[in-house]
């Protein structure tokens, strides 16, 4: 029997959830919301792998193969010019989302979320 996958943390819903080729659309992919949230901690914040493992309760390894798949479909999407689409995924929405700068802050772990 197949392990359970773990949810992951997600501090930031993304703002905009789909991206359309002005010309032409090849096919469409998916990326999930954790790995856009990967993509978002590692690539626009520049957290480590581990401070980004961190954040998302999930081991070094898991964030290593999220943010893999994550960017191939980004490359995908970008050369292949294809709908890019996000949603869907395993992931527990931080209860501080909304006042979090999305770096380990010092406020969340010293509550309940630790």
């Amino acid at each position: 029997m197949a392990r359970p996958i773990k949810r992951r943390r997600i501090c930031q819903l993304p703002k905009v959830v789909e991206f359309v080729p002005l010309q032409s659309c090849t096919g469409q992919i998916d990326m999930t919301i954790d790995e856009y949230e990967a993509i978002r901690l590692i690539d626009h914040l520049g957290l480590s792998q581990e401070e980004c493992a961190q954040q998302m309760k999930v081991a070094r390894t898991s964030v290593q193969a999220i943010y893999e798949s994550a960017r191939y479909k980004l490359a995908e999407a970008l050369v292949c010019g294809k709908r890019l689409s996000i949603r869907g995924g395993v992931y527990d929405l931080c209860p501080h989302a909304h006042g979090c700068c999305g770096k380990p802050c010092p406020r969340r772990q010293n509550n309940e979320e630790r």
